[in-house]
């Protein structure tokens, strides 16, 4: 699998931006660590998830994209895959919450994304979109049980530790479905096998969290929390044997420590990161996790809309 993220990589140059990575000497004192973030809230579309869509859509057959692909998403892999689409030539169809983020609607609506809206509440988008695959002769490219889009993910730490000069001794990144965390371990592993690797949740959708500490896949149904981005019903059946296999450890934050990372990144860093994209730095402030020496943290997105943005800076 290693060897895939190293292919995705190349597949990817003059494509994917080649995000920055950010230190804080402010940062560094508070937590008693040099940390290193790395910021694909600057990626194309504002997330890590360009990465994946694009190395998945760019190795499909010509009569695949001819016909075109379909995904469901909570935002951010429906607008990668839009403006992979978009790029590429290849028509999309977006199955979307109706409840989404309104910024992340408009922009997949935006990049040309076919975007089919549903209640979360009563319906199932895997099932919606599993339908219109079958009557529509589509391509599926899931948000994170794909070999491609993970192996895609995980070319964000190969540049991480390129541009941390040296191996980290930690890597702390945000888990929904497990398609970053997956790749991201396995690409840490694959370069520094002593790396310690550990997911990060909300505590209000800890389901991966749970399934790593017990061995069996839990599951949970549209949670409450502000971090849209991990509210995806489980791991998968990809994601959950690569995360028991190369992750180190699983913790869960709360609301509050969300909410205190996206605000000390805008006041002090002027860094605008969406509440799935801080879950690492807010583990490292609520002391759940007691950093090493050198210690990387993935801030996966930025793609927050004002009402978000604005409830989280008044608290």
């Amino acid at each position: 699998m290693f060897n895939r993220i190293i292919k995705a990589r190349k597949r990817l140059e003059g494509y994917a931006n080649i995000t920055p990575t950010m230190t804080s000497g402010t940062l560094n004192n508070l937590v008693g660590a040099d940390v290193h973030l790395k910021c694909e809230n600057f990626q194309k579309m504002g997330a890590f998830k360009f990465r994946g869509a694009f190395n998945s859509i760019s190795k499909l057959s010509a009569e695949e994209k001819s016909n075109g692909v379909i995904t469901y998403s909570s935002g951010n892999h429906a607008q990668a895959v839009a403006l992979v689409g978009k790029m590429l030539n290849v028509k999309t169809t977006i199955v979307m919450p109706g409840n989404a983020p309104a910024i992340k609607l408009a922009a997949t609506k935006g990049y040309g994304g076919n975007v089919i809206e549903y209640d979360p509440q009563t319906q199932s988008r895997e099932d919606i979109a599993l339908k219109i695959q079958e009557e529509q002769g589509l391509t599926m490219i899931p948000p994170f049980d794909h070999l491609d889009v993970i192996a895609g993910q995980g070319t964000a730490v190969l540049e991480l530790f390129d541009q941390a000069a040296g191996p980290l001794d930690m890597l702390l990144t945000p888990c929904g479905g497990g398609r970053l965390l997956s790749g991201s371990a396995i690409a840490a592993k694959g370069v520094n096998p002593d790396c310690t690797v550990i997911g990060v949740e909300p505590e209000l959708a800890d389901d991966a969290c749970r399934s790593f500490k017990t061995g069996t896949l839990h599951t949970v149904k549209n949670p409450a929390t502000i971090a849209d981005g991990t509210r995806t019903s489980s791991l998968g059946k990809i994601t959950f044997p690569l995360v028991l296999e190369h992750v180190d450890d699983m913790v869960a934050v709360s609301e509050k420590d969300i909410i205190h990372a996206v605000q000390f990144l805008f006041f002090r860093m002027k860094l605008v990161v969406e509440p799935s994209g801080v879950l690492g730095l807010a583990a490292l402030f609520s002391k759940k996790i007691a950093p090493r020496k050198k210690t990387g943290i993935i801030l996966s997105g930025g793609n927050i809309d004002a009402k978000t943005m604005g409830f989280i800076m008044n608290q």
